[in-house]
């Protein structure tokens, strides 16, 4: 039978110091993409177990800021892709060359999208992917779904600047929160020629900026 959170958080508890602080991972603070100095370093105090999840934006039928943001007639803010059932939006600002999030324009959460909407998803992750890569100063694709603050299906492309190792992996995430932001005029050029690879290889169309 599987652990319950309870037993979970209990186990994580019993490793924690008395101030309640974990170890630190020395093997992750000597890999070279971990973006921080290990001295002084330390972890935050583990919190207690809370009572319930948080909330999500359009949870219960709250307001949804996936729907909010364009209805399915119109644009959303930042969209530069769209089809018959899918969004692509350029996220406002980053440090990344590009980083696009993917939606429905139905609103689905990721674990309960119709099988013939995921389907879709999948082939447009992949030509959205090969499209990123293709950019001159990208070397990967990193793609991200956490829906921790929406409920509405809403899937990252991070484009993963090239010869800059430093860069690699899981971390990538956390230096585009401080790498300095991509000029506004650059990113839409990137996002013109992801949109314009996209619709040649998969469909739909440009939208905003790069239309």
């Amino acid at each position: 039978m599987p652990e319950s959170i309870e037993v979970y958080y209990a186990r994580v508890a019993s490793a924690a110091d008395a101030e309640g602080r974990l170890a630190p991972n020395a093997e992750l603070q000597a890999w070279e993409v971990f973006p921080f100095e290990s001295e002084g370093l330390r972890l935050r105090p583990l919190e207690p177990l809370a009572q319930a999840e948080l909330p999500r934006h359009g949870e219960g039928g709250t307001s949804c800021d996936g729907c909010d943001r364009g209805d399915q007639r119109s644009a959303a803010v930042g969209e530069v892709w769209r089809d018959d059932h899918w969004r692509i939006a350029v996220a406002e600002s980053s440090g990344a060359p590009l980083i696009l999030i993917l939606s429905p324009l139905a609103h689905h959460d990721f674990t309960t999208l119709p099988m013939p909407l995921a389907a879709e998803m999948g082939q447009i992750m992949v030509a959205l992917g090969l499209a990123i890569e293709a950019l001159p100063s990208v070397a990967r694709v990193h793609v991200s779904k956490w829906g921790d603050g929406g409920e509405h299906a809403h899937i990252f492309f991070y484009a993963r600047p090239s010869r800059m190792p430093q860069l690699r992996g899981t971390m990538m995430a956390v230096w585009d929160d401080y790498l300095p932001p991509v000029p506004g005029d650059v990113r839409d050029g990137n996002a013109r020629a992801v949109v314009q690879d996209l619709v040649r290889s998969y469909g739909g169309r440009a939208a905003g900026p790069v239309a």
